[in-house]
């Protein structure tokens, strides 16, 4: 197994999450050796979706208004329909995930968390995937959206929904050992 050991990650997320889409990444990349930590602009816990279903409570580790994207080496923006909606309405957010794309630092993001990208300005001239109904959003905001399990440009990593997190989680912690390579 890929170690990663070291690596300090954000999960950005809010209520209405997908919940294995924030749960599976998480657990891949914590085998992995990294450092996870749930960010959220709220603090305590937040919802958990199965679909359109509520799931369980999701903690958070730490709230938005109390951390510094500078602190953490990658980013991932799960979906779900209302987590993203919410952040790429949340200026802080949006700073957050803007840094990372800035900085030139690994980001995943899956289904419908490349909304939060489109909101930071991040996803022109680049390729993609994510659910099927963001493809109009992405190409009208510059980016070449492609229907498959998983792509890669650069240091963006896009899948389309939970049945893909197998490859994703597999494509975000190579590209994140790569950055741990390239540091050493």
């Amino acid at each position: 197994m890929t170690s990663i050991k070291g690596v300090k990650i954000a999960i950005l997320a809010t209520d209405g999450v997908e919940q294995v889409e924030l749960t599976e990444p998480q657990k891949a990349l914590r085998d992995a050796g990294a450092t996870v930590t749930v960010v959220s602009p709220k603090s305590g816990t937040i919802q958990g979706m199965n679909h359109a279903e509520k799931g369980d409570m999701l903690p958070v580790d730490a709230e938005l208004s109390s951390v510094r994207p500078e602190q953490f080496d990658a980013l991932v923006l799960p979906g779900g329909v209302a987590n993203p909606d919410y952040l790429r309405v949340n200026p802080k957010a949006v700073a957050f995930v803007k840094h990372f794309a800035t900085a030139g630092k690994p980001i995943g993001a899956i289904c419908h968390g490349p909304w939060s990208l489109i909101e930071a300005d991040a996803v022109r001239g680049r390729r993609l995937t994510s659910w099927p109904s963001l493809q109009t959003d992405l190409r009208n905001a510059g980016a070449r959206w492609g229907d498959e399990p998983v792509v890669r440009d650069g240091n963006l990593v896009t899948s389309r929904k939970p049945d893909d997190l197998r490859v994703f989680n597999d494509a975000l912690i190579a590209m994140c050992s790569e950055q741990v390579a390239q540091a050493a």
